[in-house]
């Protein structure tokens, strides 16, 4: 069993999408182990980004990250970090296919809907900056006796 994190960015709040998202992530079968909606500051920014801080587009990143507040997401379930990846789709919305998150409701690459973990180090160390390793819970969902 594998916890990722998944962060639906301001796009994902403003257009109203964030049931749609979540309920795309329940259906394939993932558990919904933490969830808290937060406004980003320059700190989490700058850390979450820092592979990116120079580049001449940085600060594009942080005010779309900034406008309006993200809804922070750990899943849980086996494979969690591929699944997440495969629902998510194409970084790249116009490259992403339809069925995919972003093939559906992105619309560019500057407002892609929606973050994923790429690998299992990553997600750890993505879960504690988000989560402070607490709000993050193990519970039995009752497919789990089904499936």
């Amino acid at each position: 069993m594998e916890t990722t994190l998944i962060l639906l960015k301001p796009d994902t709040v403003e257009r109203s999408l964030i049931g749609q998202v979540v309920a795309r992530l329940e259906a394939k079968g993932l558990k919904i182990a933490g969830l808290k909606m937060m406004q980003l500051d320059d700190a989490i920014i700058n850390e979450h980004y820092d592979f990116l801080a120079d580049k001449p587009f940085f600060p594009n990143i942080k005010a779309y990250m900034t406008r309006t507040p993200v809804v922070a997401i750990a899943a849980s379930g086996t494979n969690a970090i591929a699944t997440v990846r495969m629902l998510t789709g194409a970084t790249n919305p116009q490259e992403a296919l339809p069925g995919s998150i972003r093939g559906d409701f992105g619309l560019t690459i500057d407002g892609n809907i929606i973050h994923a973990s790429d690998s299992a180090e990553t997600a750890a160390v993505e879960l504690k900056r988000f989560f402070k390793g607490q709000d993050v819970f193990d519970y039995k969902k009752i497919s789990d006796d089904v499936l």
